[in-house]
């Protein structure tokens, strides 16, 4: 054991009871009775899971019978990364595993509890089915086939969940982003891949606040000219004008008799396109297919104990892949609760009585939001029954070790903490839950089935409980099929397969426990992460850059364990306009404009250069580590600068945060 991490205390250990209703159980026992497997325990399951991949992945369909008809040739054709191919000739669609829990559970179950800042309700399964399939029928008329693309503007309700079903039911492919973004960050996302159908609403409630979004559709509208149609969706409380050519909602999902007839399409045919960013260039359009996005799904059940007679509650924005992820609880059958708005309005009581309302078994948020209620000094117990309450999950950020002790001492002594980790770009998680398990202080419980991850040096040496880069040797079906437009591959080798080639890079650092749990402690690239949003540097650069004050400009998002992440903004500002008030205000309402104002910097420092390599690129990860604590020299190699001496003024701002921390 390292002297340097000493062994985290055990917090949470699972009754026999537990152990023996547990969904990971459920499966051990089938893995025997089904295919004579035995194993002495969870390392054993995974090592299993991470060395036979075809015998796990097609254990993973058969033990939740899903309808995925046989390959024509292997399930996997070469164990390579990337252009890995998977049940080739086999079909399926995806909706398909949720619609057959119309039979499951009952037309009269709920399968969606919503509420808004100014309304709530219930869709049970068949009203689900209904306006899915009245909405799929809609879209078929107005030409949409296989293959086309859907693009939605809306936030995390129960209509965009419909809007989901009906258009990945009919083989067209979705894409989604949240209406708090700006008009350029969005045309960024969607003119890359031409939709045919914009789905957007006229507005949202955040807040107490309406926010008016028609403008913002109208602005999207005319930047995309291959729209056959566009959808509006009404969420304001009082209805402004529409324009006359935009489709009502409410019309087009109305009338409806059951679920959508469902399109079989390929294994690899685009489920839907996700957005996440290196930091140069526009946003990567990450294409996962229908079979990939179901298996990954499908383990989710698995890891977090996901029953049908469970409520799952993610707080999440529409943005995030955290919404997709909503998606597995509905796979397995389970009430999915959905909480649109904000959790600090009235008081940060407020998700938590929403949960006690819904009879949620499982409610998962950012790590922000868990940090929020303890500063904020919120006792959830008190505020709220959440007698129903077995678990708690956190992804997004590192989740500290004093918020397990918080979460234990005020919201219940015998929830399971199951903090998550893994991202947008294969659509799933690399560690997470066990319940088998017990769980220590700080650490997320263990790698997931399928995915072999390990921490690696420079050299691409494995490292044992020492932090380094998490990678992924063996090849997972969710990994991306492709990015759109990318013809030859470059950007996505690029992306994750550069620095060690064969191998996926994620761009965490991360560390391997002795007993095989993990700890994250944040990125180790220089992409922007607000609460588990990320975005590439390049879109801040855009937007501030526009400024004609502003020459040049670097910014770096520092995530340490155990602390708030913290994002400064260095700018270098034109002669004879100085980075005053004002000019900061523009800066932000630049940013606020055409990004989000999810990623205003916490700081704006000017500087007079910023520090580039020979070949022009901004030392975004060299200052990075800088910041984050790291001796200049093992910083930035100041013979591959261009101009060394820029380097000198983030080194005296290392030096004042250092004194100031």
């Amino acid at each position: 054991m390292s002297e340097e991490f000493p062994e985290a205390p055990v917090i949470w250990t699972p009754t026999p009871e537990t152990v023996a209703g547990a969904e990971m159980t459920r499966f051990i026992t089938w893995l025997r009775e089904a295919r004579g497997l035995d194993f002495a325990d969870y390392p054993a399951l995974w090592d299993w899971s991470t060395t036979d991949i075809t015998g796990f992945w097609t254990a993973i369909r058969d033990f939740w019978g899903l309808k995925i008809s046989d390959p024509t040739g292997p399930v996997l054709d070469r164990e390579i990364m990337p252009g890995a191919r998977w049940f080739e000739g086999a079909r399926l669609n995806y909706a398909d595993q949720i619609w057959r829990h119309l039979e499951t559970r009952g037309r009269d179950a709920p399968a969606i509890r919503w509420r808004t800042e100014v309304a709530s309700g219930t869709l049970s399964w068949g009203e689900l089915a209904d306006r899915a399939g009245a909405l799929a029928a809609a879209l078929r008329a107005r030409g949409v086939v296989p293959g086309d693309r859907v693009c939605a503007i809306l936030q995390n309700g129960a209509e965009t969940m419909v809007a989901f079903l009906a258009t990945v039911s009919i083989g067209a492919t979705w894409s989604l982003t949240s209406p708090d973004m700006g008009r350029t960050a969005i045309l960024d996302r969607f003119r890359q891949i031409t939709p045919k159908v914009l789905i957007a609403a006229d507005g949202y409630v955040h807040g107490g606040k309406s926010v008016p979004r028609l403008d913002l559709a109208a602005e999207v509208e005319a930047g995309l000219p291959d729209l056959a149609a566009t959808i509006l969706v009404g969420k304001l409380p009082e209805r402004p004008d529409w324009p006359a050519h935009a489709l009502d909602w409410d019309d087009l999902t109305a009338g409806g008799d059951g679920p959508p007839e469902t399109e079989q399409v390929e294994f690899s045919h685009p489920l839907w396109i996700v957005y996440s960013s290196g930091t140069t260039g526009n946003p990567k359009p990450i294409v996962h297919g229908h079979g990939g996005a179901l298996l990954e799904m499908m383990k989710f059940p698995l890891h977090n104990d996901v029953k049908p007679a469970d409520t799952f509650m993610w707080l999440t924005a529409s943005g995030w892949i955290m919404w997709n992820c909503q998606l597995a609880p509905l796979c397995a059958g389970a009430t999915l609760a959905i909480f649109d708005g904000a959790p600090n309005r009235p008081d940060m009581g407020e998700l938590w009585r929403y949960a006690a309302e819904t009879g949620t078994t499982y409610l998962g948020a950012g790590a922000a939001f868990f940090s929020a209620s303890m500063k904020d000094g919120v006792i959830p117990r008190e505020a709220a029954d959440l007698s129903a309450l077995r678990s708690l999950g956190a992804t997004g950020s590192p989740l500290a070790p004093e918020a397990y002790d918080w979460i234990q001492a005020n919201v219940k002594r015998d929830v399971w903490i199951v903090p998550i980790s893994g991202g947008t770009d294969f659509a799933g998680a690399f560690v997470g839950g066990c319940i088998l398990m017990p769980v220590r202080k700080g650490e997320m419980q263990c790698r997931f089935l399928g995915a072999r991850v390990e921490a690696w040096d420079e050299d691409g040496r494995p490292l044992d409980n020492a932090v380094g880069e998490l990678v992924c040797t063996r090849p997972m079906p969710s990994m991306p099929l492709m990015f759109w437009g990318d013809e030859d591959g470059a950007r996505l080798r690029e992306s994750y397969f550069e620095t060690y080639p064969g191998v996926w890079r994620h761009g965490d650092w991360i560390r391997i426990t002795p007993h095989g749990g993990a700890v994250i402690y944040g990125r180790s690239d220089a992409t922007i992460n607000r609460r588990g949003l990320r975005i590439g540097s390049s879109e801040i650069y855009r937007a501030v850059e526009e400024l004609p004050e502003v020459m040049d400009s670097l910014v770096v998002d520092l995530e340490m364990l155990g602390r708030d992440s913290f994002m400064p903004l260095f700018v270098v500002m034109r002669d004879g306009h100085p980075l005053d008030e004002a000019a900061r205000g523009r800066i932000l309402d630049a940013i606020r404009r055409a990004v989000s104002a999810r990623y205003l910097p916490d700081e704006v420092v000017e500087v007079a250069e910023i520090p580039r390599t020979l070949s022009g690129k901004k030392l975004e990860v060299p200052v990075k580590k800088l910041l984050l604590g790291a001796a200049p020299e093992k910083a930035a190699n100041r013979d591959s600068m261009a101009n060394p001496d820029a380097f000198e003024a983030f080194i005296a701002y290392a030096d004042a945060r250092a004194a100031a921390v």
